[in-house]
């Protein structure tokens, strides 16, 4: 077994992410395969099918004692569509046409948007959902109406995003593309993961190294990577992969000294949600191979303010008690929208008869800051300045009753005047409301899951998938429900087919 160079040591003596191993200083292979997969959750159990159905001998290391990954922790709700709909939207009624799904996911990912990734995703949408029923995945035949987070019933269709929300709407027709998995409760993640490894274990040229931490890649001279060095029983062993490493150790969420150099803002009074294993590492070997981070500073951060259904006939305003934003939004874009304003306090002002089962249904987490019989009194109880909230609400309440929202363009079938009783949820960041976050940046890659250099040439021998990689999604107030596991499962496909493409060295 080869020892580790001072080129791949930090000061503590430990072999670091960031310094790969010189394939000149290995001096043997403790274990060899055609590609070798860092981490086991959505993105590296499909990246693993794909290379061996191909022809491909593969070694999954998951640091973990069982796969899963953050997406075992999800609902895993897939985003797919276009193509003229899946099965399920078809059967509910729904016709997407693929320019609809395509316009949204670009206007959502905004100026850094990567349209060939784009392209790439919603052309093999309707594939990629036949390929999950292949394996197992269930999919009932079902639309679930109501405004939700996530469907607690086994209902697969439902609304995921901002596609009814101004402005999305008026730049692609709407239609719902979540596919939550037909399981009742907050489960579909476990079950996702479940069939994944179950597809594995079938699987004779894929073998799974549970508690094996990736140190670093082993590249050489030219930049070329061969391999990676992985700890196993606390002993480094050196892993060649004839074809390619795949990176699929998710974001950098748990890392803090990533947050604070990259994403200050992204963590400011918000909560990290994820796997232990999210502290970037996957990246850093990345970039110490030569590979390219892009929109590090981005993350999915959200106010996830319904359900109930019922408070979006609300209106959230900020420490002037001017409303900011469009209610029906999605609570990604809402919480990003929140976490804009300047200030220290947001509220969400709601009629009594619309908190309703607020207390016992809410994801929120957020403290009642005040009530009145009037607005004025709930005004003087906030402390906002005199006459603002007053003036919002009868502006908003004139217009409303119009089914009109001249400012923010709210839907009508979220507008109704807002009637007293009056009660104030305390939304501002750090004072109690949960505010979760994960990151969306990472590792520049080509659709095909090719990390590339800052030059966007592609790295002979590594690529990235899941939130290792830059992908799909690229900004919080643009998110939609579902786009991280179907980009996760997507990308880990496409890099697992390119892999098992290259020639074996």
């Amino acid at each position: 077994m080869t020892t580790t160079s001072s080129t791949t040591t930090g000061t503590a003596g430990r072999t670091e992410p960031i310094r790969p191993l010189r394939l000149s200083e290995v001096t043997h292979w403790d274990m060899e395969t055609d590609v070798a997969i860092v981490g086991f959750g959505g993105a590296g159990a499909c990246a693993a099918i794909e290379a061996a159905d191909a022809g491909s001998e593969v070694m999954i290391f998951e640091l973990a004692s069982a796969a899963g990954g953050s997406t075992a922790l999800s609902s895993a709700e897939i985003y797919m569509g276009g193509n003229g709909g899946t099965r399920v939207q078809r059967a509910c009624g729904f016709e997407d046409r693929t320019e609809d799904m395509f316009n949204y996911l670009m206007a959502a990912a905004g100026p850094q948007a990567d349209e060939a990734k784009i392209r790439a995703y919603v052309d093999g949408s309707l594939e990629h959902f036949d390929w999950l029923v292949s394996l197992g995945v269930p999919f009932k035949d079902s639309f679930h109406e109501e405004r939700a987070i996530m469907a607690l019933t086994d209902d697969c269709l439902l609304y995921t995003g901002n596609e009814k929300a101004w402005p999305f709407n008026q730049l692609a027709k709407p239609c719902p593309r979540g596919h939550n998995l037909q399981i009742e409760g907050d489960n579909g993640g476990p079950l996702l993961i479940r069939i994944l490894t179950e597809q594995i274990e079938q699987r004779e040229r894929i073998a799974v190294h549970y508690e094996a931490r990736t140190l670093t890649l082993i590249t050489d001279e030219a930049g070329s990577v061969h391999g990676m060095v992985v700890r196993i029983d606390q002993q480094e062993r050196t892993v060649r992969a004839r074809q390619g490493v795949i990176l699929c150790a998710g974001g950098f969420a748990m890392n803090e000294e990533m947050l604070s150099k990259h994403a200050p803002d992204l963590h400011r009074n918000a909560m990290a949600i994820g796997n232990p294993g999210d502290t970037g590492s996957g990246i850093l070997m990345g970039l110490g191979a030569g590979g390219h981070a892009i929109n590090m500073h981005e993350g999915f951060v959200s106010l996830p303010y319904y359900p109930p259904a019922s408070l979006t006939f609300g209106i959230l305003v900020n420490d002037k008690g001017q409303r900011f934003i469009n209610e029906d939004c999605y609570h990604g874009r809402v919480g990003w929208h929140a976490r804009q304003q300047p200030g220290d306090r947001i509220y969400l002002v709601a009629s009594v008869e619309d908190y309703g089962d607020y207390e016992t249904v809410s994801y929120l987490g957020a403290g009642i800051a005040g009530t009145g019989e009037t607005i004025e009194e709930l005004e003087q109880e906030l402390e906002l300045p005199p006459g603002t909230l007053a003036h919002t609400l009868r502006y908003y309440n004139e217009h409303a009753a119009q089914g009109e929202d001249p400012l923010f363009h709210k839907a009508a079938e979220y507008l109704k005047p807002m009637t007293a009783p009056y009660v104030a949820l305390d939304c501002t960041p750090g004072r109690g409301a949960f505010y979760p976050f994960f990151t969306l940046g990472g590792l520049d890659t080509l659709p095909s899951g090719e990390v590339v250099t800052a030059l966007r040439e592609p790295i002979p021998g590594l690529y990235a998938a899941g939130r290792t990689a830059c992908g799909v999604p690229r900004r919080a107030d643009g998110y939609s429900s579902g786009i991280s596991v179907g980009d996760a499962t997507f990308s880990g496909r496409a890099a697992g087919r390119a892999v098992a493409a290259a020639a074996r060295r």
